[in-house]
């Protein structure tokens, strides 16, 4: 790998120019991927950073774990929990909703945040 350099002063500055301008939006998910590598994953954290991989792969963590909603249209429709429920009992239908979306983070969480 051959750098160029430029004088300031004295001394000669290396032109670093970082690879990729792209932007990335990082939410929920990737955030708590990135969490997990600083804390417990420092060789990986540091590895994709410097390699500019970082955002990217966070990115998509990040895309892979929007389809959480998918996930969860699934398993309600597999338990059948249906706007019919909704409209009957509309508790019921509150609290299997919710037990589905808190199933369905934590298989998320399992297979692709804390592999």
């Amino acid at each position: 790998m051959e750098l160029s350099y430029h004088q300031e002063g004295d001394y000669l500055i290396p032109d670093l120019i970082y690879g990729d301008d792209k932007q990335y939006s990082i939410g929920k998910y990737g955030s708590l991927r990135r969490k997990l590598l600083k804390e417990h994953r420092p060789t990986l954290y540091n590895s994709l950073r410097l390699s500019g991989k970082l955002l990217p792969h966070l990115a998509d963590v990040d895309n892979v774990l929007e389809h959480i909603e998918l996930l969860i249209k699934r398993l309600a429709k597999a338990e059948d929990v249906t706007e019919n429920l909704k409209s009957r009992d509309q508790m019921a239908w509150v609290g299997a909703m919710n037990n589905i979306k808190a199933r369905a983070e934590e298989i998320v969480y399992q297979e692709i945040v804390y592999p």
